[in-house]
């Protein structure tokens, strides 16, 4: 028929956790608080990242634009997010699904090559300790940083393109709290293995090879610390990558559990996700963004001393 062909859909219906009043109450609660803290504590991160000159180094800056992605990633999808938990009209329109699929896909991919780039840094300062004030310095890694969102704004703008010309028929309903890229291709009424392989050469090119850099990188800086003889020595060294180890661990082993684990045929066409896969998304987009400052304020104390300079300043500088 000739509707089969073409885009109808202006707005779509995003699911969440419709039918469960009281646990959407609940969940609107827990994320506003996880929220705040998201911008307090990314905030603050940056805040402190500019202020103290102590910290106007690449590891630092590569850490701000950590911070200031983790506020702008959990912006794109949290507030519109609350407001349908409280509202009955859980619609977007097709175009606001389609800016926000763009946003979220750009800075999740920012997000993984700018973690392979802070795991280099890593790298070159624990292995070549004498050379990193040389290959670290400002001309290297602004470029690095800028790269890193230059990969997240390509990538979006290629596979948002390709998706929004896809023809969305008679099901708009998105099982997702936000216009997921992949959930919103299910939707379309014609094949789109093409947009899987390009989805997949993206994932390999901007998600897998970042990963790499990051095992390479860790290997090299565990084979750096076996060296070291004394214990005090190996535990300093790793002590200035620990933080970023833990963020890489959960940022990529989420990603992994959710987008590479096998699901049948059957299992994709529910109309409800399984509650494992839904806790893991809330998880992915809230709990990752507001353990980041957490995890870099509690295990760096280059960060608690520049916190209790800025504290002092403040207070008594009179």
């Amino acid at each position: 028929m000739e509707w089969e062909n073409q885009t109808i859909l202006v707005e779509f219906f995003l699911k969440g956790l419709s039918g469960y009043p009281r646990l959407e109450l609940l969940f609107f609660v827990i994320i506003l608080v996880m929220y705040v803290v998201i911008l307090l504590g990314n905030g603050n991160l940056i805040l402190i990242s500019i202020l103290d000159s102590h910290l106007h180094t690449s590891m630092y800056f590569f850490l701000g634009n950590l911070s200031f992605l983790d506020i702008c990633y959990t912006t794109i999808s949290i507030p519109s997010t609350l407001v349908s938990f409280l509202s009955e009209r859980k619609t977007i329109s097709f175009s606001g699904c389609a800016v926000q699929m763009s946003l979220g896909l750009a800075m999740g991919t920012t997000e993984c090559v700018l973690l392979g780039m802070m795991a280099f840094d890593r790298y070159v300062a624990i292995c070549n300790p004498l050379r990193y004030p040389i290959i670290m310095n400002r001309n290297s890694y602004v470029p690095m940083a800028a790269g890193s969102w230059l990969s997240g704004v390509v990538n979006s703008a290629v596979q948002t393109t390709f998706v929004i010309q896809l023809p969305f028929c008679r099901n708009n309903v998105i099982n997702h709290f936000s216009c997921e890229i992949l959930a919103v291709m299910k939707l379309a009424c014609t094949d789109i293995s093409g947009n899987e392989f390009i989805m997949l050469m993206a994932t390999t090119l901007f998600t897998l090879m970042p990963l790499v850099l990051i095992v390479i990188s860790y290997l090299l800086i565990i084979f750096s610390i076996l060296k070291i003889r004394s214990s005090e020595g190996r535990s300093k060294a790793f002590s200035t990558c620990s933080a970023h180890l833990t963020v890489v661990i959960i940022f990529y082993g989420t990603i992994l559990f959710m987008y590479m684990k096998p699901k049948s045929k059957e299992t994709l066409n529910l109309d409800a996700l399984d509650a494992t896969d839904k806790l893991v998304s809330m998880f992915y987009g809230v709990m990752t963004p507001m353990m980041n400052p957490l995890i870099y304020s509690l295990r760096n104390k280059d960060v608690k001393e520049a916190v209790k300079h800025l504290l002092n300043r403040i207070f008594f500088s009179k």
